[in-house]
């Protein structure tokens, strides 16, 4: 699994010690502060950890349509869930009962190669000219030829892209180059033939688990330490870490970046929390990212290739920006998929969708526009702590700092954030990963 083992903290020039390293020189805390806070992390067992509301994690059966996961994350508003095996019977072990976290990037990378799928069509023209019959073209591949209607669609399959591929198509034309250009070529029918019609419709959650997860599946055991799940939180870029309790089959908890901010907020007024808190984000070197690193979307471009860029650069939101000087004017986030894959009825009139467009229908037809057509932000001089309350109030993952222009400066994140509290001592792998850390050196 290449996935997993990238996740592997053994390896010292890896990406996640670039990131820490970097966030540690340029933190100013004195150092006595910054070792008795990692020290007391280090002692507060997980179990003391907050449950999710309800007391009972939401999970997902393998053998859930992905229209099904899509509603029970929308419904439930979470961004993540755990998958369960129905096959698994009684085992006790959780090895056995979990295959691993569904989230919306899985979701976004199977809808983008979908796209791409059409495409080779698309590109190649005509059905002969992908070298396979009309009857073998594809339900997203007839649509994007003009092959319409309910029988046409029911009596084809998704042969055409193994053959397409074979016959160069894809690699001539550029597949993963002109996703973005199908979905604008199908309009409203794309997202529905993903949900409505064979073979989109039967795909699994087991399915698209497999080939397209972005991090390893890391449960801590409740006698875990909250030191280990900050830094798979932070520097090992974890979204959500699932707790078990040793011996037990079933997950406990589910502790995400977003449920460890609050936490934060709820520290309000204790002095090792407002010591920190109450100095500027510029101070602890916030935002870590130069503008030029931030990876941006301009207003005009199609949404899917907003999608696109946050598989391609595995994040989970991009500021919506106007202009070379990068004038900030919204936000859009991974969990904004759902939209286009749960109301396609809002996009009949869209066949070349913007982000713009889809930004403005979305918060005219669900009355959210301080979540979507707004973006949140705050200027270098914020301190730390407001931005915590931003962040943990408006249940968002990121915020944006901007100059008084409103041009983009930098963005910090949820996981950012939680690094400003901790650093990693160098015994902590070995003495206090445990559990954790077997796993990801397993796998």
């Amino acid at each position: 699994m290449a996935q997993e083992q990238e996740c592997r903290p053994n390896t010292k020039d890896s990406k996640f010690d670039t990131y820490f390293e970097t966030i540690q020189s340029r933190k100013k805390l004195p150092e006595t502060l910054q070792e008795s806070l990692t020290d007391a992390f280090a002692k507060i067992p997980v179990s003391s950890f907050p449950k999710v509301p309800g007391g009972k994690v939401i999970e997902i059966s393998a053998d859930s349509s992905v229209g099904e996961a899509v509603k029970i994350l929308s419904e439930s508003n979470i961004l993540a869930a755990p998958v369960k095996d129905p096959n698994a019977g009684t085992s006790s072990d959780w090895r056995n009962r979990y295959l691993g976290i569904i989230d919306y990037s899985a979701i976004i990378l199977w809808v983008l190669e979908s796209a791409e799928l059409a495409a080779i069509a698309i590109s190649a023209g005509t059905a002969t000219a992908a070298g396979v019959g009309a009857g073998t073209i594809g339900a997203l591949g007839a649509l994007a030829l003009g092959v319409t209607g309910p029988a046409a669609i029911a009596g084809l399959t998704a042969a055409a892209v193994g053959a397409a591929v074979a016959g160069g198509v894809a690699a001539d034309k550029g597949i993963g180059k002109d996703a973005p250009l199908a979905a604008a070529n199908l309009g409203e029918d794309f997202y529905k033939v993903l949900l409505e019609e064979e073979p989109f419709k039967s795909t699994t959650v087991r399915s698209i688990l497999k080939s397209y997860r972005w991090a390893p599946f890391v449960p801590v055991a409740t006698n875990s330490v909250m030191l280990t799940v900050l830094l798979l939180l932070s520097k090992y870029r974890l979204r959500n870490v699932p707790v078990i309790e040793p011996g037990k089959p079933d997950i406990v908890n589910f502790i995400t970046q977003s449920a460890v901010v609050q936490g934060l907020e709820g520290c309000r007024g204790r002095d090792w929390f407002d010591c920190i808190a109450d100095r500027s984000i510029s101070f602890l070197g916030l935002p870590f990212m130069s503008p030029e690193e931030v990876i941006c979307i301009q207003s005009n471009e199609l949404v899917l290739e907003a999608f696109k860029l946050m598989r391609d650069n595995q994040i989970g939101g991009l500021p919506v920006i106007e202009g070379a000087k990068k004038k900030i004017v919204g936000n859009i986030s991974i969990r904004d998929i759902r939209f286009l894959l749960l109301r396609t009825e809002l996009f009949s009139n869209f066949r070349k969708l913007t982000v713009n467009d889809f930004m403005n229908k979305i918060a005219a037809a669900t009355q959210e526009t301080g979540k979507i057509a707004r973006p949140i932000t705050c200027k270098p001089d914020a301190t730390l702590g407001s931005v915590i309350h931003t962040l943990s109030s408006q249940s968002i993952h990121r915020i944006y700092a901007v100059n008084e222009q409103e041009e983009l400066v930098g963005v910090i994140t949820l996981r950012d954030v939680i690094s400003c509290f901790i650093n990693e001592p160098s015994y902590h792998f070995d003495d206090y990963y445990g559990f954790a850390a077997n796993e990801m050196l397993n796998h």
